[in-house]
């Protein structure tokens, strides 16, 4: 459904050109979910950006059904059927939720908008009217982005740390969320995340570290190398910055 062909990604700095992605080749194939993980820094939202769109790779090509969308910027891609969660999502002041939502959904699908609200753990009635402003935290922020991204009919989704920001009950509703709307959507989802959670629900977990793939492959056959320190030498790195959400990881 999408590949990735020697994808390169540098930027320049005031110290020279600096590699951040290097050679990436990997496909992605229809109705999978898919989990980025790794040490921050690695190259995950890195590799994200540039399969949604928003940095252009340095080297290499992005097939999406057979053709080659290298050269086309987010909102192409967006036609296309792409979609991104950001980790720290935009704000809208002057939008309501509700206009929000309805972008995706529809003008007339009020049912629907309470559901999306519902499955990322907000009460409906006490968000559908207030603006997408500042008055609103970063958790919520994020779960009404989610809620957004999930009501469109998409061909891939990809979600930067959905988790971040939420609390734990909230967390437990979302990841229920993202494992039902797997099994009843054609939808390809690709989840960034470090929680064990997340990690147990993927088809492939996907190691991305030093701007590398370092392994991918089922959860059953990643998932054991990541929690051993003497294969993985970047287990430890994966989880750095999770303490907010330590029982998230139990």
């Amino acid at each position: 459904m999408l590949e990735l062909i020697n994808v390169s990604l540098t930027f320049e700095s005031d110290k020279g050109s600096v590699e951040i992605l290097k050679d990436i080749n990997i496909t992605f194939n229809e109705r999978q979910l898919y989990v980025f993980t790794g040490p921050n820094g690695g190259g995950k939202s890195s590799l994200a950006k540039v399969i949604m769109g928003i940095y252009k790779p340095s080297g290499g090509k992005i097939i999406l059904d057979g053709q080659d969308i290298t050269e086309l910027g987010v909102t192409e891609r967006a036609r296309l059927g792409i979609g991104y969660a950001f980790q720290q999502p935009p704000r809208f002041k002057g939008i309501t939720v509700s206009e929000l939502l309805r972008l995706a959904v529809g003008q007339s699908e009020i049912d629907k908008e309470f559901g999306l609200l519902f499955d990322v753990g907000l009460c409906p009635q006490d968000y559908i009217d207030r603006e997408v402003d500042v008055s609103l935290s970063g958790g919520e922020l994020k779960r009404i982005e989610i809620a957004s991204l999930l009501a469109r009919d998409l061909k891939l989704a990809v979600y930067d740390e959905p988790e971040a920001g939420i609390d734990l009950w909230s967390f437990s509703r979302l990841t229920e969320t993202f494992q039902n709307f797997h099994k009843t959507h054609d939808t390809t989802v690709i989840l960034i995340s470090h929680q064990e959670r997340i990690l147990s629900i993927a088809d492939e977990i996907v190691l991305v570290a030093d701007g590398l793939i370092r392994e991918q492959g089922s959860r059953d056959a990643v998932w054991p190398l990541i929690m051993d320190s003497t294969v993985c030498s970047f287990r430890d790195a994966c989880f750095e910055g999770t303490e907010a959400n330590v029982e998230c990881n139990r």
